[in-house]
């Protein structure tokens, strides 16, 4: 991407710490990705990467636990899919109070809260145990979705940091330092949501139902406050006071005009994060139908795990990527190659088969996922970018439960290439957003050369 039009934030005048400093010396030995540690400092990395493994546990490890205590799936599926609601809800709220409170206290807070809520996931359900009846399990179900809701949205905060890191690179032109770091968070977003289900099954399986969710408490309170109070949050600036505003009808006309003409551009990078978390849901709900007829559905995970590895490799290369190939082509061409590549899903017959599929299949998801991002940042109003990051994250939340649901609809009435359907539907729409997004971006160029 052209990193000289990324967002930029607005002046701050409160300290910037020494490690956020983005006139980092340049390490001499570790390529693009060396310059990282220099922006940030050594330990943010492996902080923000553990702090957001317990996110990637939370829903899986929900649903064993209850599962497993009450008997039943029905309990199991509506905590699991209670943790969802919660989280595509809570994530922009939680964004919002960054943006007007800065990140400390809202991470600090909202890891405490979590914390609490996960407890009480265990304990309600251990207080209900052969339960089958959803209606008498509310409290676990409540539980779910207050963890859900509380749940620290690090991934989203840590790309806010990294743009308020890179702005000075970016004001002087030619900086890289951008696309570097967003291809490292969605590098670490892929692995943690490998990693953090592998967890939640070795755990469950070998020692007991509730130690994963008990390791995720144990993340969330070491390792987020950890990120929270890590010197980066003072690069953050947070939103212009209230009173700053105008008074009298036709500012307020004014102001309301303008608050609906940033979130036309906005709307376009979450609805393409819901078709994103679509293509997601839709596919591990066929995976999962497909599983079934040569193993075992729990197969589905270890596929879906194919489509991941090659999502991360292909992130990590948007970092090396010309600048001169702007952000929106990236994401029409990326997504077109996701509709195309969709169409072989259809082909496998068998477990190999379907693996070669969903290698190839990944390699576009993850640098579309990356150009989003980009775009997000590019088109967010001054003082929201943590809402708006935090928004693009919940979208693809609900659009994973959105494409789970119609997906496993659909296999159970007419198989895995029913459900395929939907996951092919999902990459030529996101295609059809980002033209929508080149226009809009383009709009914006020539608004501000001609201001």
């Amino acid at each position: 991407m052209s990193t000289s039009t990324a967002p930029q934030p607005p002046a701050d005048p409160r300290p910037i710490a020494p490690a956020a400093s983005t006139k980092a010396r340049t390490p001499q030995f570790g390529g693009r990705f060396a310059r990282l540690p220099a922006l940030a400092g050594r330990g943010f990395l492996p902080v923000g990467l553990f702090a957001r493994l317990s996110l990637a546990m939370l829903t899986l490890g929900t649903l064993t636990l209850a599962t497993s205590v009450t008997g039943s799936y029905a309990v199991g599926g509506a905590a699991a899919g209670a943790v969802g609601i919660g989280s595509a809800v809570g994530a922009p709220i939680l964004g919002w109070l960054a943006d007007r409170l800065g990140q400390r206290p809202v991470l600090l807070i909202s890891a405490v809260l979590n914390v609490v809520a996960v407890l009480a996931v265990i304990a309600t359900a251990y207080l209900i145990p052969g339960v089958h009846d959803v209606g008498a399990a509310w409290g676990v179900i409540a539980a779910a979705l207050a963890a859900g809701l509380s749940c620290p949205q690090v991934g989203p905060l840590a790309r806010v940091r990294w743009m308020a890191l890179t702005a000075e690179g970016r004001r002087t032109g030619g900086s890289t330092d951008l696309d570097v770091a967003l291809s490292y968070e969605s590098t670490a977003d892929e692995l943690t949501f490998v990693l953090g289900p592998a967890l939640v099954g070795v755990l469950a399986s070998l020692v007991a139902p509730w130690l994963p969710l008990a390791l995720a408490a144990a993340l969330t309170l070491t390792f987020v406050p950890a990120f929270a109070v890590h010197r980066t949050h003072t690069s953050v600036p947070r939103r212009a006071a209230a009173g700053t505003r105008s008074t009298g009808s036709g500012s307020a006309e004014t102001r309301a005009g303008s608050r609906l003409a940033g979130l036309g551009p906005v709307a376009l990078p979450v609805l393409a994060m819901v078709c994103m978390g679509t293509f997601f849901g839709s596919t591990q709900a066929a995976l999962s139908a497909f599983a079934a007829g040569f193993a075992t559905s729990e197969a589905a995970g270890v596929l879906y795990a194919v489509m991941g590895i090659s999502s991360a490799a292909a992130a990590i290369s948007v970092a090396y990527w010309p600048a001169g190939f702007p952000v929106t082509a990236r994401w029409v061409t990326g997504a077109a190659a996701m509709a195309g590549l969709s169409a072989l899903l259809f082909l496998p017959t068998d477990g190999w088969g379907m693996v070669l599929v969903l290698l190839a299949l990944g390699l576009p998801v993850g640098p579309v996922m990356v150009t989003v991002f980009a775009i997000g940042g590019l088109v967010a109003p001054a003082g929201r970018l943590a809402t708006v990051m935090t928004a693009l994250a919940s979208g693809i939340v609900a659009g994973t439960a959105l494409g789970s649901s119609i997906g496993g609809q659909l296999a159970q009435e007419g198989g895995h290439q029913a459900a395929f359907l939907v996951s092919a539907a999902a990459a030529a729409a996101l295609s059809a957003l980002g033209a929508a997004a080149a226009v809009v971006v383009r709009s914006r160029k020539r608004s501000a050369q001609a201001s």
